[in-house]
């Protein structure tokens, strides 16, 4: 299995096990295949070119001008013409299976290219969340917006590509829109250096998870905090500062994320006292109150808890009563726990009401979403629904709310 790096329409790159990248052996006789090189250049990019009848049936040219072919289930070199058929016995005919497909904002960005994305991105930002929906946020009962931002924001508004800049004016309009009508914000970093879960919507390039493996990381989240906390430290809408979103459990360490939470708290501290830290639990294998010794001791601090049912084998057969009683059961059970009288504030940082029922009517979306508001409002710190809006109706707080499914 190879992930693919995509340079442009037609240009790749094949990362493969131990993160290192197939090349062309410029040592070697110059035809043969190797997996030696930690970065891309030149010998490491190849052109796919595909069957117009079948698309995934591809050839792959190499930097030396000819097509990989297979030798034996064992070799590949890159010296075939590349003439014949796209038949089952040419050897240079490879077809291509893809097994995953992230899309986030690096896919996006790096999909539409330099020419396009900025163009693309740039719509999107003007037209997705706007003033209104502030304004509907407001007259809806709700106090305040935990926005998700990337950790190349610091850098606009020439961040490193293939991001482009205009996020930081996004956010700036947030904090003007919310100052307005009477809205706290909490800015949550989704996406750290590096990525801290692997996941598309932490700005990874190919689910590999690198966050917390080097100081170098943890050392420019920091900053990335620092501006955050700099830039809206003296807005009166500015209520939290979320650390970071989901490191995800064994690759993020404990100890790298402590250390990381310590001078992200320490960041936050140097430009604003009345600011909450939120710190997110880890998802994973991970102990529910692991972050209590650490935030017990700080001033104004938050911990963040998930809730879904989903994305855990244990919810793909419940029934609708089944999921109502999770939430009123184990959830109330889960977050009783991480909720004390001495310790952090609690906070339900995302959840949705959605799961893996099949045909089931509004009133039992109703009863769900009754369930989940009922049991996390217990939650000291309050809860955020995810998302405001979203193609998949139910995801979308906006219209649960305009269709009747939830009440506030």
């Amino acid at each position: 299995m190879k992930q693919l790096w995509r340079i442009n329409e037609t240009a790749f790159n094949f990362r493969v096990f131990g993160k290192q990248f197939i090349g062309v052996d410029t040592d070697g006789n110059g035809i043969g295949i190797v997996a030696i090189s930690k970065a891309p250049g030149h010998s490491e990019t190849f052109e796919i070119l595909r069957n117009s009848d079948d698309k995934n049936r591809v050839r792959i040219k190499a930097s030396n001008g000819y097509y990989l072919q297979a030798k034996t289930e064992e070799v590949v070199t890159a010296d075939s013409q590349g003439n014949k058929g796209w038949g089952d016995d040419d050897p240079s005919v490879f077809v291509m299976k893809m097994t995953g497909r992230l899309e986030g904002e690096f896919q996006v960005t790096n999909g539409y290219g330099p020419e396009n994305a900025p163009q693309v991105m740039r719509e999107h930002w003007r037209t997705f969340i706007v003033e209104k929906d502030f304004k509907f946020i407001s007259q809806n009962g709700l106090n305040a917006v935990r926005i998700p931002v990337g950790w190349w924001i610091a850098s606009d508004p020439t961040p490193p590509p293939p991001f482009v800049g205009g996020s930081l004016q996004a956010l700036d309009n947030a904090f003007q829109w919310a100052k307005k009508y009477g809205l706290k914000v909490i800015i949550d970093l989704h996406a750290a250096p590096g990525s801290q879960n692997g996941w598309e919507h932490s700005g990874s390039r190919d689910s590999s998870q690198e966050w917390g493996k080097t100081d170098e990381t943890i050392t420019q989240t920091v900053a990335v905090i620092d501006f955050l906390a700099s830039r809206y430290a003296n807005s009166p809408s500015l209520y939290a500062v979320e650390l970071i979103n989901e490191p995800l459990s064994p690759g993020a360490t404990l100890s790298s994320v402590i250390e990381y939470y310590k001078a992200g708290y320490a960041a936050v501290r140097r430009h604003t006292s009345t600011a909450f830290v939120v710190m997110s639990n880890r998802l994973g294998p991970m102990k529910p109150r692991e972050l209590f010794p650490i935030a017990s001791g700080f001033k104004r601090s938050v911990i963040d808890v998930h809730y879904y049912n989903l994305f855990e084998d244990m919810f793909n057969n419940m029934t609708v009563q089944q999921n109502i009683d999770f939430v009123y059961n184990n959830r109330s059970s889960q977050l009783n726990y991480v909720t004390t009288s001495n310790g952090p504030l609690t906070f339900v940082g995302e959840w949705v009401a959605e799961w893996q029922v099949v045909g089931a009517g509004k009133e039992d979306y109703q009863r769900l979403a009754e369930a989940q508001m009922e049991v996390y409002g217990r939650a000291s710190f309050g809860w955020a629904y995810w998302t405001l809006k979203n193609v998949n109706k139910h995801w979308s707080l906006e219209w649960m709310i305009n269709n009747g499914y939830i009440k506030l």
